[in-house]
């Protein structure tokens, strides 16, 4: 079989995408296997339909390139049993010239494509790249209908405390790297947020992020959810599934409130770290993985190790770099910056124009103790737009924030502290424009005049 020579022509090269290459013709699949590792891909040959499903089994590729005629079995029924082991596989079928009716029967069987022999290579390049592309986004769906959810509206880290600052600061450090890192906090502080900012920051961002809260999945099925399973390994176990580690091969995985994992599966858990191999459950075969850890928790796990109920040698592993979310109490100065951040969100997503929150209602929010921290401020801001009738949050939009009468002196004064420090700090980041910094403030500029005045700002000489 020939295959024409084709020019790379400055097209993106994938990176490290494993790749199952099947074709009986050793001359073909040879030629094939080292034009794509030069294009960056890491293929797998296999010479038979046969062969291919047992390779398959620890080479979890998510392209596959199939000939479609081949001694033994045929390349339709490689298909179905690829795609009954992962059924996320992008496949792309080789047939020759005239052959175009058993390429649609493949298409029907869920191939994503085919190609006509001899072999393009720049066009085979093409349709890999789409199929690498799509093989992302059908799993990226998948997983965001599975694990993602939207606790943090619009998924932006706020604030301008030394104690936020400093965890941001710990971010951008922490994500250009593959390093284990821990995040700390109470709950409600955001510890998912700053995983997922560490991802997004990371070069693993185009890959996936995959979270998995421990304390919500049974113990007895946490394995299963974690590292996967074979067909048959278990009573209902009808087909594969892959556990949530190979999901994110080449991402992230994200492990919440890792304290509250099995003893047993911390062991499991460590090999893992160390090793970066997996076995699904009712399998003998090892995956190995590309995959960045970062794991949290809202309790001590320095306490839990000594009353026996965490493991030393995985704390170690986990506590490379350590990031501690700071509680709303500790981040006073943010709680308005917060209120007016999801204000904008929610205003944004319920179609409704309000345009602050008065000195009251600031007061009481400056006030409460927040035990439920950013995530109970933003369903209260969200409760407080739904209920709304002007278009300016009051008390009475607010009625679940109890305070002492001693206390609303102690507030109010924290509030004009903190509204005077914001404005400053606006006005000198603008070079005290007085329309922008009024635009980015969401006050007329009328109103940023009296405020400066009030606060006797002036602008440096």
């Amino acid at each position: 079989m020939l295959v024409c020579e084709a020019e790379d022509n400055n097209l993106s090269r994938m990176k490290n995408i494993k790749l199952l290459l099947v074709d009986d013709e050793s001359g073909q699949r040879e030629m094939l296997a080292g034009y794509l590792a030069k294009q960056g891909f890491a293929p797998k040959q296999a010479s038979s339909g046969e062969e291919a499903i047992q390779i398959y089994a620890s080479f979890f590729s998510p392209i596959a390139v199939v000939d479609m005629k081949m001694p033994g079995m045929s390349g339709i029924e490689l298909i179905a049993r690829l795609r009954e082991m992962n059924p996320f596989i992008q496949i792309i079928v080789l047939t020759a010239f005239g052959s175009v009716e058993t390429a649609v029967a493949a298409m029907k069987q869920g191939a994503f494509h085919y190609q006509i022999k001899p072999v393009e290579l720049e066009e085979l390049l093409i349709n890999l790249k789409m199929a690498a592309e799509q093989h992302r986004l059908v799993l990226e769906h998948k997983l965001l209908n599975d694990t993602l959810s939207e606790r943090f509206g619009s998924g932006e880290i706020a604030g301008e405390s030394d104690a936020i600052q400093k965890a941001l600061e710990l971010i951008n450090l922490a994500a250009p790297g593959d390093t284990t890192v821990l995040i700390t906090g109470a709950s409600g502080t955001g510890k998912e947020l700053a995983a997922r900012a560490i991802h997004s920051l990371s070069p693993r961002k185009e890959n996936r992020f995959v979270a998995v809260n421990c304390a919500a999945i049974p113990e007895n099925l946490l394995e299963s959810e974690l590292f996967g399973y074979e067909r048959g390994a278990f009573t209902g176990a009808e087909k594969r599934k892959l556990g949530r580690f190979e999901m994110a091969d080449g991402g992230t995985v994200f492990l919440d409130e890792i304290g509250d994992m099995p003893l047993t599966m911390q062991a499991k858990l460590l090999r893992v770290i160390e090793e970066r191999k997996i076995e699904r459950l009712g399998s003998e075969e090892t995956v190995t993985l590309d995959v960045r850890l970062i794991a949290a928790t809202n309790k001590s796990l320095e306490q839990m190790i000594k009353e026996g109920k965490f493991r030393d040698d995985l704390y170690y592993r986990l506590n490379v770099i350590t990031i501690n979310m700071p509680s709303l109490m500790e981040r006073p100065g943010d709680i308005l910056i917060l209120a007016d951040k999801f204000l904008k969100d929610f205003c944004r997503k319920l179609g409704k124009n309000i345009t602050g929150i008065d000195a009251a209602a600031a007061a009481s929010l400056v006030s409460y103790n927040w035990p439920g921290n950013v995530r109970e401020l933003q369903n209260v801001i969200e409760r407080a737009v739904v209920l709304a009738r002007d278009e300016i949050i009051g008390s009475r939009e607010l009625p679940g924030l109890k305070r002492t009468n001693e206390g609303d002196a102690e507030a109010a004064e924290k509030l004009a502290d903190v509204e005077r420090n914001h404005i400053k700090k606006i006005l000198e980041r603008l070079d005290w424009n007085i329309g922008k910094s009024a635009d980015l403030l969401g006050i007329h500029r009328n109103t940023l005049r009296m405020k400066i005045k009030e606060y006797n700002l002036s602008e440096p000489s």
